[in-house]
């Protein structure tokens, strides 16, 4: 019989359509988080999906295929389709079924040194046959008739003693990859290096003379890292939202296992917040943290590294020279800040560092070009996610309304927009000269608020500097200028801020209340979580976030598409009409509508 009361629709295709309106719905919701993916978010069902590698990033925090099949059969209004609850534990079950373990080392012949190897094992033969047959595979593994009990893990079984292959250390990372490709994600169970000490500890009371004190989640966070430091823990993702305090996520990590850390990170600016976050809340000292960036090159027992820099290479096909930093200082740690930015040739890297504990801090793990299966197989499975809501119904982070503001395209670009093509439509319809009265209008408005104005194309950026009297950080704004600006909108010298696409990530803004944006990437969710973050510092007034958009253009496709990761954390949202200055007056009203972002 049918359950009517409960919200969840479990479809023979692995969708899952989520009722709002039911009365477990919000419950239901937080309960798929682990294991489900949001694909779409209308008014009124909201459509999850379940895929290999949702299941294998629960699976790796300890979530079964049996514990997701539980809660379905919770909250499914119907019976689940046999053949789905099958797929489920089968393809969950994988997780596993090929493991890695620790080999002893051997000479080579050629050079005389000895080579460290591991063993990739599993107890099904077919598995193994598989492997056996991939061409990809063949070129690192070396198929092994037998591991003497004396040469493996305690914990290796008779039947994974047969069927076993041998490879080269340098490839753990690179095989993962491979054979997480082919369907088999593998768990890794080589213990990792402990690195070089270093003694420090967290302060009781900040620099800034506040009380310094952990966050439950923020503790649970890092201990699903840590865990009991024994094989198969040390490594992997924590999904925390913007203004959660991932930072102190990671500090706590580094004071659990006080060993030398690398902390790799987007700008830096983002660099100097963390070396002033960590002088502010450890007895770590100036002489123990460097920064590793274009303006200095120093290697300390914490060092903190932007993206940019060790991507570099003075010519297009050549070797990146700053990436002989991963392999300095005896490194226990690698914090991979906003590990959803991380560029595809430090994955070549994170392949060699597979022996070092590592911990990637994001707000989503969405990537725009769908390389999330980088991130599972070479820093390491999602550990740890909380809903958002439940961090804004505790007062950790700001409550928010969004609200997407319409208007018309101005009439003198209307010919200019009909015959342009799709990118430069994009384009015309984001630097609407309309958006300029909209958030000039805004501003006045919100008097009392600190207003962040974001954007994408820089020409609209500094139009509206100038119209507002405001300061603009732009990616070409020197790094001393830049902090400059910051700290005057912090102390409140500074009360509106336009900035582009380069505070997307990882600035500590806390104060700022509004954010206007005029413009963005192409349909970018991960765009739009990140400036969501900039107004979610708790604060005692309700943040806004404001989305313009040039209505019947394309603008409002790439809108939509973006607004799902909002509608997905169950933030608020409402549509209003901009037709002139008065139609701004129904902010004030409290009709809001709920249930996600259109």
């Amino acid at each position: 019989m049918p359950r009517t009361d409960n919200p969840l629709i479990v479809q023979s295709n692995r969708t899952l359509l989520l009722d709002v309106h039911a009365p477990l719905s919000e419950e239901c919701r937080n309960a798929l988080i682990p294991f489900a993916e949001l694909v779409s978010s209308p008014e009124h069902l909201h459509t999850y999906q379940i895929t290999p590698l949702s299941l294998w990033n629960a699976a790796g925090a300890g979530f079964s295929g049996e514990d997701a099949v539980a809660v379905l059969e919770k909250y499914s209004r119907y019976d689940i389709p046999q053949s789905v609850i099958m797929w489920i534990k089968e393809s969950a079950g994988r997780f596993g079924k090929l493991r890695l373990v620790p080999a002893p080392s051997e000479k080579n012949f050629q050079t005389g040194e000895d080579e460290e190897f591991l063993y990739l094992v599993s107890e099904s033969p077919y598995v193994y046959k598989e492997i056996e047959a991939n061409p990809a595979a063949k070129k690192m593994l070396v198929p092994c008739e037998y591991i003497a009990p004396e040469n493996a893990l305690k914990n290796v079984t008779q039947n994974e003693m047969r069927y076993c292959f041998k490879l080269l250390l340098t490839d753990r990372g690179t095989i993962k990859q491979n054979l997480l490709k082919l369907g088999w994600p593998v768990k890794d169970d080589v213990p990792l290096v402990d690195g070089e000490p270093l003694e420090f500890s967290l302060r009781k009371t900040t620099l800034s003379g506040k009380k310094f004190e952990i966050r439950r989640y923020q503790s649970e966070a890092a201990q699903s890292i840590v865990g009991d430091r024994g094989p198969g823990t040390g490594f992997g993702t924590i999904v925390l939202p913007c203004g959660a305090g991932k930072t102190i996520v990671g500090i706590t990590i580094m004071d659990m296992l006080r060993t030398n850390t690398l902390i790799v990170t987007t700008n830096i600016s983002a660099v100097h917040q963390w070396i002033s976050e960590l002088l502010d809340k450890t007895t770590l000292t100036k002489e123990q943290i460097s920064e590793y960036t274009g303006e200095s090159k120093t290697i300390c027992p914490v060092t903190v590294a932007t993206y940019q820099i060790l991507t570099w290479r003075p010519e297009k096909t050549g070797p990146y020279p700053h990436f002989s930093l991963f392999r300095k200082k005896g490194w226990g740690l690698v914090i991979y800040d906003e590990v959803h930015m991380l560029p595809a040739p430090v994955f070549r890297v994170a392949a060699e560092l597979q022996a070092v504990r590592r911990v990637g801090l994001t707000a989503t793990l969405v990537r725009e070009d769908g390389c999330e299966g980088h991130v599972f197989s070479l820093v390491g499975p999602k550990r740890y996610d909380v809903p958002w809501k439940e961090l804004e119904r505790d007062k950790w982070i700001a409550s928010a309304e969004c609200v997407e503001v319409r208007l018309d395209l101005d009439s003198s670009k209307e010919i200019e927009y009909a015959v342009a093509g799709s990118r430069i439509k994009h384009r015309i319809a984001s630097e609407n000269p309309v958006k300029t009265e909209v958030v000039r209008e805004l501003v006045t408005k919100y008097s009392e608020d600190k207003i962040l104005v974001i954007g994408q194309y820089i020409d609209q950026l500094q139009k509206l500097s100038q119209e507002l009297n405001a300061p603009i950080i732009t990616g070409k704004t020197p790094n001393a200028e830049r902090d400059r600006i910051y700290s005057e909108f912090r102390n409140g010298t500074i009360r509106v801020l336009v900035v582009s696409k380069v505070a997307n990530f990882a600035i500590d803004l806390p104060d700022a209340s509004i954010a206007i944006q005029v413009s963005g990437t192409f349909g970018s969710r991960q765009e739009e979580a990140q400036r969501l973050g900039r107004i979610l510092r708790p604060k005692e007034r309700t943040s806004r976030f404001f989305t313009l958009i040039t209505r019947n253009t394309v603008e409002e496709d790439f809108g939509s598409n973006r607004q799902k990761f909002l509608a997905e954390q169950g933030y608020s949202y409402r549509i209003l009409r901009y037709i002139n200055p008065q139609s701004l007056e129904e902010l004030d009203e409290q009709s809001l509508e709920y249930g996600g972002c259109m």
